[in-house]
């Protein structure tokens, strides 16, 4: 079913982004104009009971937007999950395994739920609420804290055999690179994530070789965060603007090897790390699929940044969640 078409017997849904560090829910009306909004961090500062507040970030966007009648709720959760039964396997940040996330929420609400992965759910909404719904095929690469990854084929999500499709992170770039948490060598996200970033970024100050770093962060990864690696760009810390280049690069070779196989339309960048330094990443990332993509192939492919913001994942998890409505 084309997303354009998608008309729907329904008022409003709910979409709710589910991250590591902060949890977002927002009621849409049937124009996708927002009712309510409810934002928290995942976990309370003693840790916390993160499944409560998936309730308490829903209940209280439902009392901002009036408590209206609801016919769905949308869920992007950190993976892996299966997609099809709604059931988190296991989230390390929030200590969820086997969690049987949409089925706990069906009860709760008395509404049908997807649950997808959050990337794959940020790429759907780039999908279905910018021009790229005229596209049929469109990569989305999201790095972060890690790099996600999802993939749009002839209009739909591929989840591939296993539900988990799309793990764009933890593609081999570097043979023998450094460790991943996944416990491969030289994936993407070794090479190309935040935290990655940070850890070379960490070494330059504590060989004095980046001073703003050393002066604002000392060299706590946590605090060499994107828009930090930003200003110590434009102050002129050329090492890390190469650290940071030599990364971005990394994905451009990534997205590279995605267009020689799924042979996109379009490829979009998202995240923290590509919205605090978007032309650098620009520059870099076209500069790896111009190396690593055959020219037929990359021929026409758009490669641009996510347009949504902080709104990318609820808003495609309402659209998943209306296209479900439409098949019942």
């Amino acid at each position: 079913m084309a997303v354009e078409n998608i008309t729907a017997s329904w008022e409003a849904v709910v979409g709710v982004d589910i991250g590591g560090t902060k949890m977002m829910a927002v009621v849409y009306d049937r124009n996708f104009n927002k009712l309510g909004v409810s934002r928290k961090r995942s976990r309370d500062k003693k840790g916390g009971d993160s499944e409560g507040r998936v309730f308490t970030v829903i209940n209280e966007a439902l009392q901002e937007a009036g408590n209206p009648v609801i016919s769905g709720i949308g869920v992007g959760s950190p993976g892996p999950l299966d997609p099809h039964t709604g059931v988190i396997i296991d989230t390390p940040n929030l200590g969820w395994k086997n969690y049987p996330l949409a089925d706990v929420l069906a009860r709760s609400y008395k509404v049908p739920v997807t649950v997808d992965n959050d990337v794959n759910v940020g790429t759907y909404g780039e999908w279905c609420s910018t021009d790229l719904v005229h596209c049929r095929h469109v990569v989305g690469i999201f790095p972060g804290t890690g790099i996600g990854g999802g993939i749009i084929l002839n209009g739909k999500i591929l989840h591939g055999f296993s539900g988990a499709a799309g793990e764009v992170g933890h593609m081999t770039v570097v043979p023998d690179g450094p460790y991943c948490g996944c416990g491969k060598r030289g994936c993407l996200e070794a090479v190309a994530s935040r935290i990655a970033i940070a850890k070379e970024v960490a070494a330059l100050a504590a060989r004095e070789d980046a001073p703003f770093i050393l002066e604002r962060c000392g060299t706590d990864l946590s605090e060499i965060r994107s828009g930090i690696l930003a200003r110590a760009i434009e102050l002129g810390e050329k090492k890390v603007e190469g650290v940071v280049r030599q990364a971005a690069y990394y994905i451009g070779m990534a997205a590279g090897n995605l267009i020689n196989i799924l042979s996109p339309e379009a490829v979009v960048l998202g995240g923290g790390l590509v919205e605090a330094m978007e032309t650098l990443f620009l520059e870099e990332v076209n500069r790896g699929v111009k190396d690593h993509a055959m020219p037929y192939l990359r021929r026409n492919v758009q490669i641009r940044p996510a347009r949504l913001g902080d709104d990318v994942v609820v808003l495609g998890a309402a659209w998943l969640i209306v296209e479900y409505l439409q098949t019942m």
